[in-house]
């Protein structure tokens, strides 16, 4: 049986199905314009990105005009792309920018959750915010070409964010703090790192941990997984944010929860991930940098 994706270039490469005897012959493209509209829709739903930009549209006229209708791109995921396509394509780096872009705009400002990953760049997040929407949710997934000033730029655009999460990248205390002056109804944020140990505490950083302490008050899940504040940092955290619900301090080295009074305001957090639990569920690379090996 075709995939979904094969399917739909077999029908957009097709010119006719063959007929039974004495049946007129119906062109392909014909039958699938009679498929009712939320049919069509709920098709192009579970097929990628990529397929809606560029496989869908020669299908069939009727499928041409839905794939620009607005309820398709209020979720735009960039970061799970079909391996076959990316095979296929080859896209580059900029066509998957240019990609983004088109979707972005065919979303007509209903855009509510978009992931990108490694290819995000300033340039994207500026088109983002220029694009008047009511994004409440944006992951970025090792977008080392996003800097402090394009995200702190962005989100001056984008007060209606309610979770962010950053998995890798450049990023600093700097960025996190204004985007939680510019965005006070963020609820949820992840900023993961690779876990990194060491024994040298001259290596404990709280900026990152202060600057959340200082601009997101009104946060109920925060996940600081490889984070190297200390307990300094996590305690600002736990005085500035009383509606934690969950809190992910995994492989947080520098933390030290054998402090009686700080343990027991972590554990009194329903979903709290304490430095040494299991890593099994994340859906990254966990492994660990050991600093102290390469000095």
């Amino acid at each position: 049986m075709l995939s979904t994706s094969r399917y739909l270039r077999s029908a957009a490469d097709s010119s006719s199905i063959t007929p039974c005897p004495g049946k007129k012959v119906i062109e392909a493209q014909n039958w699938v314009d009679f498929l009712p509209r939320d049919v069509s829709l709920k098709i192009m739903k579970k097929v990628g990105i990529i397929e809606i930009l560029n496989t869908i549209p020669v299908v069939c006229h009727s499928w041409h005009k839905i794939s620009k209708d607005p309820e398709l791109w209020r979720y735009i995921d960039m970061e799970n792309l079909d391996i076959e396509n990316l095979v296929r394509l080859r896209p580059t780096d900029c066509d998957l920018v240019e990609m983004t872009k088109s979707a972005i705009d065919r979303s007509c400002g209903q855009l509510i959750d978009l992931k990108i990953a490694s290819f995000g760049c300033d340039d994207l997040l500026m088109h983002l915010s220029n694009r008047k929407n009511q994004l409440r949710s944006l992951r970025l997934v090792a977008c080392w070409d996003i800097s402090d000033e394009g995200l702190s730029e962005a989100v001056k655009k984008l007060s209606s964010l309610e979770e962010l999460h950053i998995y890798y990248g450049n990023i600093t205390d700097e960025g996190l703090e204004l985007v939680g002056r510019h965005c006070p109804g963020l609820r949820s944020l992840t900023f993961n790192q690779q876990g990194m140990f060491s024994r040298d505490e001259s290596k404990s950083g709280n900026d990152e941990a202060f600057a959340i302490a200082r601009s997101m008050p009104e946060l109920c899940h925060l996940s600081l997984f490889g984070n190297q504040m200390s307990n300094n940092g996590l305690q600002a955290i736990l005085d500035s944010c009383p509606h934690l619900e969950s809190l992910d301090l995994r492989q947080c080295f520098k933390v030290d929860l054998g402090d009686f009074e700080l343990s027991k305001r972590c554990s009194s957090i329903k979903g709290l991930r304490s430095l040494h639990d299991s890593t099994d569920d994340y859906e990254y690379d966990s492994s660990i940098f050991n600093f102290d090996f390469y000095i």
